[in-house]
């Protein structure tokens, strides 16, 4: 009887946990639909993982919108910078293999390096703080060069800042890291790559930088264009050297596959994952980044993860067994992937409800429809919940979105309500008379580019502006 009871019972439970489940896979679909609607996103993959098991694998939309062809398991989505992850599995491979050290100079593996380089380490290629130069800086460096020949042009540019300083993304570091790879492997870059992440699954995989070469199912990025008022394709063509940084192309069951052996430490040990999560000490003390992999705290809770053109997103929450995958081909307002991984997760454990993201989402939802009365009324609204958040970079993000699409008289509110929530701040006044002046409203434009000067004396832009001004309004009269 205790027997039938128990049984009875354990049958309940999973029913209860079942029956939650299936609730909380719709609640994530119907918010995946309506934030693709919002920001009119082509196409999207999205992937969570918790507890080892796949409890949300789904496709949405299109991979192309000439011929319509629907998402699906077979589709290689573009991910962009979201590539540096694989590079850095790559690379602690090596260390914990003992043939690679955070602390060796790029130097010890790297031919023909110019001297501001040569005591520039592993680990500062990982953490962008090298100070090198980013070959993407420069139009004279062409796709086809090689990285030797891109070494050689840049040895020409002096250093950013003194290495260990601060953090600045930059791609040569990625591919002084592949360098460093072919080195000691002798295997070419995507080789190694492949053989020792995604032996598996080699042909949902493909390294490729240039937007131009045809693949079979390999989805190509669309931007949205302000002036047409319609999505185009890109057109990015980047040589071999950006692999590394930028190349890789994955479908959704390799990359959950990916993820699934890195949590399972088939990839890499605990030990060595925890070393790699572990935050760089920049020499400015306000820097926060580990070994390649951004951090993230939500309630006191890290989980980590890294991002690629504003299209893909993956986010490893270690003290919730839970990761979460998503991969899109194109926005049209504002690059949402930070918002949506932040809200599914709180959907999934209220321990990660991050509500000044949902917060943050809800603004940016608001002023993205086009002449929208209440976006104002909204932000005030939780503004007046919530007091203590302050939302300056994010007002000033919507205002540049809005003024890139041309959208210039809404810009300006934008900007106008920053200021009025932040009088004191020098950037926002900045912000406010570079949306005059694009309507050529010297005048005001001219007010506040003085404002922002006498706020923040050493903003060079401001004086530059008004210097610009001057001179217009002179040879207007």
């Amino acid at each position: 009887m205790k027997q039938i009871l128990s049984a009875a019972l354990t049958l309940a439970v999973s029913t209860v946990a079942f029956s939650q489940q299936i609730n909380q896979t719709k609640l994530i679909d119907t918010y995946i639909k309506e934030a693709m609607k919002t920001n009119q996103i082509p196409g999207l993959a999205l992937g969570i993982v918790k507890d080892g098991k796949i409890i949300f694998e789904q496709y949405y939309g299109t991979e192309s919108l000439e011929d319509a062809k629907k998402v699906g398991p077979s589709s290689m989505f573009r991910i962009y910078s979201t590539s540096k992850l694989i590079t850095n599995v790559g690379v602690f491979q090596l260390i914990e293999q003992g043939k690679l050290s955070l602390e060796d100079n790029v130097s010890k593996y790297v031919d023909n390096l110019p001297k501001d380089w040569q005591h520039i380490k592993v680990k500062n290629l990982l953490t962008h703080s090298s100070g090198i130069p980013d070959f993407i800086a420069f139009s004279d460096i062409l796709p086809e060069d090689s990285s030797s020949k891109t070494v050689e042009r840049l040895s020409k540019e002096k250093m950013n800042f003194t290495t260990g300083n601060e953090f600045r993304y930059n791609q040569t570091n990625y591919m002084l890291l592949s360098m460093i790879i072919e080195k000691i492997t002798g295997q070419s870059f995507e080789d190694f790559i492949l053989n020792n992440q995604f032996s598996t699954v080699r042909n949902q995989v493909v390294y490729s930088s240039n937007a131009l070469e045809k693949i079979p199912n390999r989805i190509i990025k669309y931007n949205y264009s302000s002036e047409t008022k319609k999505y185009q394709k890109s057109t990015d063509v980047e040589g071999k050297k950006a692999y590394p940084g930028n190349g890789l192309a994955i479908t959704l069951p390799a990359f959950i596959n990916w993820s699934n052996h890195l949590s399972k430490n088939d990839l890499l040990n605990q030990k060595t994952k925890e070393m790699m999560w572990q935050p760089f000490e920049y020499g400015n003390k306000r820097d926060v980044f580990a070994y390649g992999w951004e951090i993230n705290t939500t309630n006191t809770i890290p989980s980590y993860g890294f991002s690629g053109g504003n299209v893909s997103a993956y986010r490893v929450f270690p003290q919730n067994n839970m990761t979460i995958i998503m991969m899109s081909n194109g926005y049209n307002f504002f690059p949402v992937h930070y918002q949506m991984v932040n809200h599914i997760a709180g959907m999934i454990d209220k321990k990660l409800m991050d509500n000044y993201s949902l917060a943050e989402e809800s603004i940016i939802s608001e002023f993205s429809k086009k002449g929208n009365p209440n976006a104002e009324k909204n932000y005030h609204s939780i503004k007046i919940k919530n007091p203590t958040w302050d939302f300056e970079n994010t007002l000033n993000n919507i205002g540049y979105i809005l003024m890139r699409n041309s959208r210039f008289d809404e810009a300006i509110k934008v900007f106008e309500l920053n200021v009025k929530e932040h009088p004191q701040s020098g950037g926002v006044f900045d912000s406010l008379g570079e949306g005059y002046l694009s309507v050529k409203n010297y005048p005001l434009a001219l007010q506040n580019y003085k404002k922002s000067l006498e706020l923040d004396p050493q903003n060079t832009n401001a004086q530059n502006m008004i210097d610009k001004i001057n001179g217009l309004l002179i040879h207007k009269n």
